[in-house]
């Protein structure tokens, strides 16, 4: 059984997703417009491939919850 310190709160987790999702957004930013020179496209393709990822992951969890290999039964 995992001792209480080695578990995540829940503001650490969201914390931590935010601040990867800030991290992938300047990336994808900053590579998108060092290829295209174009501030349009980087927009475009920034908010696109976000809210795609953000929904294929969604789909992925969901997927993920219906499968019991790894998980460990309460007693």
């Amino acid at each position: 059984m995992a001792s209480k310190k080695n578990i995540d709160k829940v503001k650490r987790s969201a914390a931590k997703s935010l601040s990867f999702r800030v991290l992938i957004i300047v990336s994808d930013t900053i590579i998108t417009y060092a290829i295209s020179h174009r501030y349009d496209i980087t927009i475009g393709f920034v908010v696109f491939t976000n809210v795609a990822s953000t929904l294929i992951y969604f789909f992925h969890e969901r997927v993920w919850a219906h499968i019991s290999w790894g998980k460990s039964r309460g007693k």
